[in-house]
């Protein structure tokens, strides 16, 4: 982030003191904004764009410093704004005080230009730092959650993909419920003859075969809501009330059977699909 971009929110409610401090902030080319108590600060604090940096004066009208910072940091929304607290107390307990309350540092009035500059660069780097880690964990996220996506792609419905990754966002665990015994509607297709056409044809001919099987029959049962088990060879196996309740499983079960090819090889004397149905308690 460049100078230019970089965005300090300047809280006093000294005219002279407030002016002072923003035009040291602008001749380094950073941005100045201000506020002159603490429920301003607050509100320019939320607002978007939020500043990079707060210095906030501890002696202010109504809501003091130290209250401000607090509740800043306590706000998920603006925790990770750096806070300097500019006092002229100089006991030990005010410092105390200060640091409880979030604050990152700290500048004694009268302020000198040189402190004051060498702070707010020490925490815009800081700042500069934690936003770089952020992005790199926003970014790992969204990784990890692509890679589930796929993963679960693999056997589970769009629609069922969306509302188990809805869960993850919202904070939840999807299939997170008591332990229960539940009765699963498993659909299980295969090509009949399917041997005896190994036997007499090119392997590049039956593995062409069992692609468009398995793309019929996975498309079908994935538009019923169907939860792939296994595919191993020309079977297939798909569950019907798992991972979420289905009432009407029996009925998906059979409409997606219903769409199986009725001759998978181009010849309805050599190979045909077939699929029933079955009822399991697990």
């Amino acid at each position: 982030m460049s100078a230019a971009d970089f965005r300090v929110l300047v809280v006093d409610d000294d005219p002279d003191m407030q002016r002072l401090l923003a035009l040291m902030i602008r001749t380094e080319g950073m941005q100045a904004d201000t506020a002159d108590d603490g429920d301003a600060a607050l509100a320019r604090a939320s607002a978007a764009p939020p500043p990079d940096l707060i210095l906030l004066d501890v002696m202010l009208p109504g809501i003091d410093g130290f209250t401000v910072c607090e509740r800043l940091k306590h706000d998920p929304a603006t925790a990770m704004i750096p806070i300097v607290l500019i006092t002229a107390l100089e006991d030990r307990a005010s410092r105390v005080r200060g640091i409880r309350a979030g604050a990152d540092d700290f500048l004694s009035k009268p302020v000198q230009r040189e402190e004051l500059l060498a702070r707010v660069q020490t925490l815009r780097r800081l700042h500069e730092t934690r936003r770089e880690l952020e992005q790199r964990r926003l970014a790992a996220e969204v990784s990890r959650k692509e890679a589930l996506r796929k993963a679960f792609a693999r056997y589970i419905s769009p629609r069922l993909v969306e509302t188990m990754m809805a869960d993850l966002e919202a904070g939840g665990t999807p299939f997170e419920r008591a332990p229960q015994r539940m009765s699963v509607v498993v659909l299980f297709a295969d090509l009949r003859g399917f041997t005896r056409l190994t036997e007499r044809t090119q392997v590049d001919g039956v593995v062409s075969l069992l692609n468009d099987y398995f793309a019929v029959m996975t498309e079908a049962a994935y538009r019923h809501d169907g939860t792939i088990f296994s595919m191993a060879g020309d079977n297939l196996l798909v569950g019907f009330n798992v991972p979420f309740p289905q009432p009407d499983a029996a009925a998906l079960a059979w409409r997606a059977a219903a769409c199986r090819p009725a001759s998978a090889s181009g010849s309805r004397r050599e190979t045909q699909s077939s699929a029933t149905s079955a009822r399991r308690t697990i």
